[in-house]
């Protein structure tokens, strides 16, 4: 615990509470837009809780690398249970209720497959081509398991994160630079043709995907007359510099401890506020940016670059989304937004990265 709270880490830890304390007041404000979050002010301190704990006492690491293979598999086991017996939430059968606790296996996912790719790639020796393509197709297919599984919750946020991931810490591999080029051809060629097929030949797409998934994306891709962004755009503008006040809500969000936490906490503490957030993140993303440039060891190298890809693509994507630059999906905010399993696993992420700093793995 002593080398965790060092002052070289001071400069992690101050955004978080920061961060938390936002988190805090937006759930204590969001009371207010609907009876349903209630109880998440509360729920979200018990979160905060155990990811402190996470963060400060997770015991000796090398036993998760070690077992990241079963780890992993145990994952893609949940992800199929899931399908089977998971609750369905907001059209997406994606959730275990336990009663007492509720947890997303996707969101776990991401951690899991972190470990076990870094493993994999720390591993790999480049000899040829022919040693690349079959080390990038071993990727491909521990890609691919799991992100079948989440496409038939459906999850669409959470194979985009598996694919950043990938791509991410394949850049830090042993690889030929050679590969990316043919990735990125074969990437636009299949955005391209799906949004060919989306727009202009959509029983096409419907045969292939299925109805519920196309109007998933109908409704992702819909910006226009979308009563949830609408909403937000005019509970920002209320905030103005200062807010629109804690105690009060300007105007009804759906979602909006979730996927809109941002415009709540910018509609009750204004602009300052979101300027406060902005510099939060950029802070902790700084400091795990440099912590790539700055180590020599591969397996922090390769497990940093996993979970900062899938950081700094969260708040990005979430914070454009709240002011209608890109398609609503189910991306939270970290360390802002409510959720026990996206609070969780962002905190093992950095639990982890912070004892690779500090013992050479």
């Amino acid at each position: 615990m002593k080398k965790i709270l060092n002052k070289k880490n001071l400069i992690l830890f101050v955004p978080l509470i920061i961060l938390m304390v936002i988190s805090f007041l937006t759930m204590y404000n969001s009371r207010y837009i609907s009876k349903i979050y209630v109880n998440h002010l509360n729920k979200q301190m018990i979160w905060y809780f155990i990811s402190i704990i996470i963060i400060l006492f997770l015991p000796n690491i090398k036993m998760l690398f070690k077992f990241s293979s079963i780890i992993y598999l145990f994952n893609v086991l949940l992800l199929l249970l899931v399908l089977k017996f998971g609750n369905t939430v907001n059209g997406a059968r994606a959730w275990f209720n336990l009663g007492f606790i509720a947890f997303q296996p996707s969101e776990f996912m991401k951690l899991s497959y972190t470990l076990y790719l870094t493993t994999i790639i720390k591993k790999y020796k480049r000899k040829n081509i022919k040693t690349d393509f079959i080390f990038l197709l071993k990727v491909l297919i521990i890609f691919l398991i799991p992100s079948i599984l989440i496409f038939l919750e459906p999850d669409t946020g959470a194979i985009i994160f598996l694919g950043i991931i990938t791509l991410f810490m394949l850049f830090s591999s042993d690889i030929s630079k050679w590969w990316f080029l043919l990735i990125f051809i074969l990437v636009t060629l299949f955005i391209s043709s799906f949004f060919y097929l989306f727009y202009f030949k959509q029983d096409t797409l419907i045969n292939l995907i299925g109805t519920t998934f196309f109007y998933r994306m109908d409704r992702i891709f819909n910006l226009k007359n979308n009563m949830q962004l609408n909403n937000a755009l005019i509970a920002i503008g209320n905030g103005n510099i200062w807010g629109y006040g804690i105690n009060k809500a300007s105007i009804y969000i759906p979602e909006a401890a979730t996927d809109f936490a941002f415009s709540v906490a910018v509609s009750s503490m204004g602009f300052i506020c979101s300027l406060v957030i902005i510099i939060c993140y950029f802070i902790i993303d700084t400091y795990f940016i440099n912590s790539i440039f700055k180590t020599k060891n591969k397996t922090t190298k390769l497990f940093t670059s996993g979970f900062i890809s899938v950081f700094i693509f969260s708040q990005l994507y979430n914070i454009f989304m709240n002011i209608g630059y890109l398609p609503i999906m189910g991306i939270c905010l970290p360390f802002l937004s409510y959720g026990g399993s996206s609070l969780v696993v962002f905190s093992f992420y950095i639990a982890i990265i912070l004892r690779l700093k500090t013992n050479n793995i």
